[in-house]
């Protein structure tokens, strides 16, 4: 018989953050304590740019969008937002989307699964992606609960079970 294999990735589905930053601009064109405080949420190239006129209204937009991220299924993990910065008269912050498991995340995965997962199953670090097969389907079950139950510091997906 053939080995059973699953992928661990990290991956953001890009519509879903478009999605969720059109609806926190939205709020903030709308909500009163917002008004005449030039607050704004947009795309800048791949980042993500924040601007209003006070630190504590600039951090308030970043928990908006923050907040309609997790509606939408997407994990914080993978926001890589900055601390505020004066620039002139506005405060700015500016937030990137993490995507990919670096080569350092993917061996720390690779030895959390060797250490503590079950005998037998194999991890191989393929690019920005983690591959991991077994005999038995039920060891690859214990690997994805042994992960979910693990905190990385970075967002995982289990893709391509078969």
């Amino acid at each position: 018989m053939a080995d059973s294999s699953f992928d661990i990735v990290s991956k953001v589905e890009r519509q879903e953050v478009d999605n969720a930053l059109n609806q926190a601009a939205k709020e903030i064109s709308q909500r009163y304590d917002f008004k005449g405080t030039g607050a704004t949420i947009e795309w800048s190239g791949d980042k993500i740019f924040m601007q209003a006129s006070g630190e504590e209204r600039v951090k308030a937009i970043l928990d908006i969008f923050q907040s309609k991220l997790i509606k939408r299924g997407i994990s914080l993990k993978s926001l890589d937002a900055g601390e505020p910065q004066l620039s002139g008269k506005e405060y700015k912050i500016f937030a990137s989307i993490e995507e990919g498991i670096s080569q350092e995340n993917a061996k720390k995965v690779a030895k959390a699964i060797r250490d503590e997962g079950p005998k037998g199953v194999k991890a191989q670090v393929q690019g920005e992606e983690l591959r991991v097969s077994s005999k038995s389907r039920d060891d690859l079950q214990a690997v994805i609960a042994l992960l979910k139950g693990k905190d990385f510091d970075f967002a995982l997906q289990f893709v391509n079970y078969r």
